[in-house]
């Protein structure tokens, strides 16, 4: 399988995921200004959607979203516990931070990143991350991991995003719980390895 990433994009998650699963993946660069790969492939053709992650089956098919492409690999190798088993309380409790994440945490840095922002909109993005973080706050201060006591792909997601805080000026210091959180999804040796393979620093957000 192949993986379609770009250095510390939200494709660092289902990267995350497939090295603790134990997935050996394929990874080809995506310049996302440019819209080619690292074999200078026209992306849009990969993924008419023009973004990253993009997960290439054995069979050549492709499944894009970030949460979905975590998912399908979490369950390639359910003994890893990165997705509880499918049709039970704990996976639709995974579904449910996945989506949170994905529309409400990873959807307010995305303005963020552009210099055409105005500043209204921008003030207004971090104070909604402001809430978001304390809701995230209250979960990770009396848990390890956001569903439970396992490290799941929630986890390598929330990580991935909160990342980003230092590159957009928020500061999340005061979110104690999650500065731990983010040192400690650091700290695995799976983690460290996807973040060497993308050229990234093993510096948590803070």
């Amino acid at each position: 399988m192949k993986l379609y990433y770009s250095p510390g994009a939200c494709s660092l998650a289902p990267h995350i995921v497939a090295r603790e699963a134990g997935i050996a993946l394929e990874l080809e660069q995506v310049n996302i200004k440019t819209k080619r790969t690292g074999h200078d492939a026209d992306f849009w053709q990969i993924n008419p959607k023009g973004s990253v992650p993009v997960l290439e089956l054995d069979t050549g098919e492709v499944l894009t979203e970030g949460p979905a492409i975590m998912q399908y690999l979490a369950d390639l190798k359910p003994e890893c516990k990165l997705a509880p088993a499918n049709g039970t309380l704990p996976r639709y409790r995974l579904q449910a931070w996945l989506g949170f994440i994905n529309s409400e945490v990873h959807k307010s840095y995305s303005p963020l990143f552009q210099l055409s922002t105005p500043e209204g909109t921008r003030s207004e993005r971090r104070a909604a991350l402001h809430k978001h973080y304390a809701l995230l706050e209250r979960q990770l201060a009396v848990q390890p991991w956001l569903n439970g006591d396992d490290f799941s792909a929630a986890d390598a997601y929330l990580f991935t995003v909160t990342n980003w805080a230092s590159y957009v000026h928020l500061d999340i210091s005061p979110y104690s719980a999650i500065v731990a959180f983010q040192q400690r999804v650091a700290e695995r040796p799976h983690v460290q390895a996807a973040m060497d393979a993308e050229g990234l620093t093993h510096k948590p957000a803070a």
